[in-house]
């Protein structure tokens, strides 16, 4: 049970307080883009780890709305017995959308979560292999959960930093993606709210981007 505290506590609750599944859709209301995205996460602790995936689909293809982009992130975490709070982790990303593959990446690097006083932020130091970079990569993950009005609501998400090639292929630049959300129990299983989307140097756009949603999740055993 120490281990798998340990390692909830370095993951800073990505799936809010329990261990499992979660189902989301969110309704991007920007004026260019009013689409819905379904969201499917797990994460699930053992004796030597935990294990964390999701797979994210955008409903927008032109005409019948049906998929237009899937995404998915796997990640295994592994406790290292030498340092309480510290794993290491492989991870693997991967999508697909109508204008073509976005391309797969490896990851592999430590977490170790941080004490912020009010709250504990989980750093990922990794390792980036990108498919087609020219040379490998670096990123910063952090994700951090702050639970308000005594656990009613949830303000929880994660910022990705990583270098990555230039779309004109000379040198590299930095390239962000934040995903914050804030969730208010209607029930046990029920959520209300919302994920504000920040990008930088995102593909296929470039510079900063910003757009929100409005979201339902549904939590499941």
């Amino acid at each position: 049970m120490k281990d798998e505290r340990s390692l909830f506590v370095s993951l800073l609750f990505m799936l809010t307080i329990s261990n499992g599944q979660n189902l989301q859709i969110h309704y991007d209301y920007a004026e260019e883009r009013r689409y819905f995205t379904s969201t499917l996460e797990m994460y699930r602790p053992d004796d030597l780890g935990a294990t964390f995936w999701f797979v994210d689909f955008d409903y927008n293809q032109p005409g019948n709305k049906s998929a237009s982009v899937g995404y998915w992130e796997f990640a295994r975490y592994m406790n290292l017995s030498f340092k309480e709070g510290l794993s290491g982790t492989i991870q693997f990303n991967d999508g697909v959308s109508r204008w073509g593959p976005l391309g797969h990446a490896w990851l592999a690097g430590i977490t170790y979560p941080v004490d912020l006083k009010i709250t504990s932020v989980s750093t990922e130091l990794l390792y980036r292999a990108a498919y087609g970079s020219k040379s490998p990569d670096g990123q910063l993950t952090l994700v951090f959960f702050v639970p308000l009005l005594d656990g009613k609501v949830h303000l929880t998400g994660y910022a990705d930093i990583w270098s990555q090639d230039k779309l004109d292929g000379e040198g590299k630049e930095t390239a962000v993606m934040s995903q914050p959300q804030l969730w208010y129990s209607l029930s046990p299983k029920l959520y209300v709210g919302g994920e504000a989307r920040i990008t930088k140097n995102f593909l296929p756009k470039d510079g900063w981007q910003f757009y929100a949603t409005f979201a339902l999740k549904w939590e499941m055993e």
